[in-house]
Formats: C-alpha cells, sequence, structure tokens
C-alpha cells in the first residue's frame, strides 16, 4: 500500500518561503544529477590520449559508454565544465556513481569531484575514487594542494556495475560506500576547502588494448 500524504511533504519551517510547499525543499542543497537519457558534449572538458569516444548507450535508465583507442596509456577523462563544489565546513556533502569498465585490472580509473586539470590521475585537488592500473583495489582519496588522504573501499569486477558513494558530515569524517554498505571512513585532514570543484570522470589503458567504462548515472549534492 502507498503511504499517502495529501496535504503534502516538506522539509522546509513554517516560516520559510518553502514552507507551505507540498513537496520537499530542493532549494535546501544545490544538486546536481545525470542519469545518461541525453549528453550534451559542451557541457564537458574532455581531455584525451589517442582518439576516444564518449556517446549514449542502450541500456535501461540511460548510459554513457566512453570507449578508448587501444595503445597503452590511451584515454578519456571527463570534466563538467564549471567547477560549483566548494567543501565547506557545517555543510554535508554527497557524491554517488555507478559504472562499470571492461577492465578490471588492466585499466586506471577515476570518480568523484576534483578540480578542472588535464591530468586527473594526479590531480591536486578533489575527493574522489581511484583505481590504479594493475589493481582491482578502489580507493578514497581526499587531497588539498597534492597531499592525500587514502582509504581503501572496493574491489573492481571486469564487466560488472558498482555504485560508489562518499558523505561528508560537514564537520570531521567522510564515510565512503560501495553498493549501498558503508565500508570505511575518512578524517578531513586533507579537505580541499579552497577550491571549488566539479564532477570528474574517466578512464586509462592499462596495456595496449581498447577499454571502456559504461556509467549509469552520477550524482552530487551539497547543502546551501
Amino acid at each position: 500500500m502507498t503511504t499517502r500524504f495529501p496535504n503534502g511533504l516538506t522539509t522546509a519551517a513554517q516560516n520559510e518561503p518553502m514552507g507551505n510547499f507540498v513537496l520537499p525543499d530542493i532549494t535546501k542543497a544545490h544538486i546536481y544529477f545525470n542519469d545518461f537519457d541525453t549528453y550534451t558534449a559542451a557541457d564537458w572538458t574532455v581531455t584525451e590520449t589517442g582518439v576516444a569516444t564518449q556517446a549514449l548507450a542502450n541500456g535501461d535508465g540511460g548510459l554513457l559508454l566512453v570507449t578508448n583507442a587501444a595503445a597503452d596509456d590511451d584515454a578519456s577523462f571527463s570534466q563538467k565544465v564549471g567547477e560549483s563544489f566548494l567543501m565547506v565546513a557545517g555543510k554535508k556533502a554527497w557524491f554517488e556513481a555507478k559504472f562499470q569498465v571492461s577492465d578490471a585490472t588492466q585499466s586506471d580509473v577515476v570518480f568523484g569531484l576534483q578540480i578542472t586539470d588535464t591530468t586527473p590521475l594526479a590531480v591536486t585537488d578533489g575527493i574522489f575514487f581511484l583505481k590504479a592500473d594493475a589493481s582491482t583495489t578502489v580507493n578514497l582519496l581526499v587531497e588539498k594542494d597534492s597531499t592525500a588522504t587514502t582509504t581503501a573501499v572496493a574491489t573492481l569486477a571486469d564487466a560488472t556495475d558498482i555504485r560508489l558513494s562518499f558523505y561528508y558530515n560537514g564537520v570531521d569524517k567522510i564515510l565512503a560506500f560501495a553498493d549501498g554498505v558503508a565500508v570505511a571512513s575518512s578524517v578531513v585532514t586533507n579537505l580541499p576547502d579552497d577550491e571549488e570543484l566539479t564532477v570528474s570522470f574517466g578512464i586509462q589503458n592499462g596495456e595496449a588494448v581498447a577499454k571502456t567504462m559504461t556509467i549509469d548515472y552520477i550524482l552530487a549534492a551539497k547543502e546551501r
């Protein structure tokens, strides 16, 4: 039986502008969500080595397929145009992405919030998931001015969806999740709180074989 709230449901105080709005007050947070039913190339700063493609693919829920060329270290990195997320004490933040890669071992993979940079695998500032070539371990990096706190969070498998998430409590902790389960936590010693960040993702070949990344969705949000 569906639970019904015919008078509405709100997260706003009664005396606020949205106090009588019939839905949760979406102005409480800055929210970016992309389900990849559409893809606009101009929305992204793309750094490629070799000739890569980024295109919609058939699949339930909307999919973006990233395909590299076939040389070793060929790569495709995408960063949303406009850095619009700043980590601030007292403001909670969230990130989640669901994706898979064709080769969990022979590839470098990055996903998260970073400054705009032509080398996302070696960026100076961000909160992001990183998997290195020749490993299947995914780490969460909390990095400021090239100094990072690194925490192991998950194991990647070939052609298998994984859902990676983090939650900053606005105070002293960042929780990491894999497939909806809390698996680790990180301190905020190296929280990048002096740089705006943007949604970032990409894959680099670890051998002379073309690799692919298929993305279902990306969510990033922060309290205003």
